[in-house]
C-alpha cells in the first residue's frame, strides 16, 4: 500500500469535525478509490480544551495555524476557518511552500480569489474549492469537467438555504418576513446577524465563482447586483401563486450580446419549473449548455456532512494526482489561465426581464385604465393581472406580470405610476424569470 496522504486541517468547527468523522467512517471506500489512505495528521483549533464531537486520536492538534500552513509535514492543507483573515494569509503561505489547498471559503475566493489562483498557478499547486458553492452538490466539478464540451449560456440557482427556508416558511405558513427569519434563527439556519444571507451577499459570492467557471472571466463580485428578500411579503407569495409562480431567491448568470448578466434577487419562477419545487434549506442549480440543453442539480447546500462530502471529494482528486506521480493536471478554474478574459457585466438598468408589480391603490374608477395607459405609452404590455377588491375601508390591490422589457423602461413606468394620486405607498416590484424546460 502507498504511504498515507497526510491532511493538515485549519478549523475544527462544524464542518471540520464532520470531515474528521467522514475520513474515518469512509476510510475503506476512500482507500479503494484512491489506492492510498487519506489521513488527518494535524489540526488547528483556537481552543485546545474544547470537547469535539469527533475522534482526534493520532492527530497533532495545535493552537498556532502557521504550524500547519508553514511547518507541518502534510501533503495538503484544508482551510475551514472562513472569513478573510487569517484565512487568506494561511492559504497563501501554504501555496508559497508548495502545499495544495482545499477551501470552502466562498467569500475569500469571490473577493480575493484572483490573487490566490495567480499564486497557485505560479507555484504549480492546486487550489480546490468544491465546498465553496452549494455544499454537497458537485456544481464546481460539473462546470469544470462534466460540461466542459459545452458553451455555458446561462445558469440559475438557489444557493443560499437560509433565504430559501425563510421564503418557504412564508409561503407554507403565511408568515411575514420578520417572523420567518426568527424561526430560521431559532432552528439554527440563520445567524444572529443574518445580513449576508438575507441581503443576497452570500449568494453573490457564490455566483461570482460560478460565473468565472462558466464564462472564463475574472472573479467579478463587486459588479454583481444583489438584492435581499426582505421586501417580499406573504401577500406577494400568495398573489404570485395565484398567477402561476413561486418566489425563490435566485442567483442568475446569463450570456448576453453586450456581456454577462449577473444578479441575485428574489424572483418569480413558473410553478412547473424544477427550481420552484426546491423548498426549505435545500439548494439547486440549473445550467444551460449549448449542446446538452438544461441540466439540473439538487441537494443539501450547507451543513457539516454535506460540506465535508465536498471537501473529501477535493482531497480524493488531489491524492489521485499525487499518487500518479504527475503534475497536477486540472487548472483551478477549469481552463488555461491565458484563456481568462475580461467580459463586461451588463448594468442592471439594461437587463431585460418580465416584471411583477403589486400596487395598493384607491378604490376609484379609472385606476386600471390610467396604469395600463402609462405602460402602453412605454410599450410595456400586461401579460397577467389580478385585482383584489378592498375590504371595508381598505385600498384595493393590483398585481400584474409585464412583458419582457429593459429595467430602465420599467422603472420609468413605475415612477409615473407611483406619482398618480390614487397610488398608495407599499408597492412591491420583483423580476420574473422564464426558463427553457428540461
Amino acid at each position: 500500500m502507498s504511504a498515507p496522504f497526510r491532511v493538515g486541517l485549519l478549523g475544527l468547527g462544524t464542518v471540520g469535525q464532520a470531515l474528521v468523522r467522514l475520513l474515518k467512517s469512509n476510510r475503506e471506500e476512500i482507500l479503494r478509490r484512491v489506492g492510498r489512505p487519506i489521513v488527518l495528521t494535524h489540526a488547528f483549533t483556537r481552543d485546545l480544551k474544547r470537547r469535539r464531537d469527533c475522534d482526534l486520536n493520532g492527530v497533532t492538534v495545535v493552537s498556532d495555524p502557521r504550524a500547519i500552513s508553514r511547518d507541518a509535514p502534510v501533503d495538503v492543507v484544508v482551510e475551514l476557518l472562513g472569513g478573510m483573515s487569517p484565512a487568506r494569509e494561511l492559504i497563501l503561505e501554504a501555496i508559497g511552500r508548495g502545499k495544495p489547498v482545499v477551501t470552502a471559503n466562498k467569500a475569500l475566493l469571490a473577493e480575493d480569489g484572483n490573487r490566490i489562483f495567480a499564486a497557485a498557478r505560479e507555484k504549480g499547486v492546486p487550489v480546490e474549492f468544491e465546498a465553496a458553492v452549494a455544499g454537497g452538490i458537485p456544481i464546481i466539478r460539473v462546470l469544470r469537467e462534466g460540461l466542459v464540451g459545452n458553451r455555458i449560456d446561462s445558469l440559475a440557482g438557489i444557493v443560499n438555504g437560509t433565504s430559501n427556508f425563510i421564503l418557504t416558511q412564508m409561503q407554507e405558513r403565511g408568515l411575514e418576513f420578520s417572523t420567518a427569519l426568527a424561526e430560521a434563527q431559532a432552528q439554527g439556519f440563520a445567524e444572529v446577524d443574518p445580513a449576508f444571507d438575507v441581503e443576497g451577499v452570500d449568494a453573490a459570492h457564490k455566483l461570482a465563482i460560478l460565473a468565472t467557471l462558466a464564462f472564463g472571466m475574472p472573479l467579478s463580485f463587486p459588479k454583481i447586483t444583489a438584492e435581499g428578500i426582505g421586501t417580499v411579503t406573504a401577500l406577494d407569495l400568495q398573489l404570485a401563486r395565484e398567477l402561476g409562480y413561486r418566489i425563490k431567491p435566485l442567483a442568475i448568470a446569463k450570456r448576453e450580446a453586450s456581456g454577462v448578466d449577473l444578479r441575485v434577487h428574489p424572483t418569480l419562477v413558473p410553478e412547473h419549473h424544477p427550481l420552484a419545487q426546491v423548498h426549505g434549506v435545500l439548494n439547486s442549480v440549473v445550467v444551460h449548455g449549448n449542446a446538452v440543453g438544461e441540466t439540473g442539480y439538487y441537494g443539501k447546500g450547507a451543513g457539516g456532512d454535506a460540506t465535508a462530502s465536498a471537501v473529501a471529494a477535493d482531497l480524493v482528486e488531489i491524492a489521485r494526482q499525487a499518487g500518479a506521480g504527475v503534475e497536477y493536471q486540472t487548472p483551478p478554474l477549469g481552463f488555461d489561465p491565458g484563456a481568462i478574459r475580461e467580459i463586461d457585466v451588463v448594468p442592471i438598468s439594461d437587463v431585460c426581464t418580465s416584471h411583477y408589480l403589486r400596487l395598493r391603490v384607491a378604490d376609484s374608477p379609472g385606476v386600471l385604465k390610467a396604469i395600463t395607459s402609462i405602460l402602453a405609452e412605454l410599450d410595456i404590455s400586461v401579460e397577467a393581472i389580478l385585482q383584489k377588491e378592498p375590504r371595508g375601508r381598505e385600498d384595493a390591490t393590483l398585481a400584474m406580470i409585464t412583458s419582457v422589457v429593459p429595467e430602465r423602461k420599467f422603472n420609468s413606468a413605475l415612477e409615473r405610476i407611483a406619482a398618480l394620486d390614487f397610488t398608495r405607498p407599499g408597492s412591491t416590484h420583483l423580476r420574473v424569470e422564464h426558463f427553457k424546460t428540461l
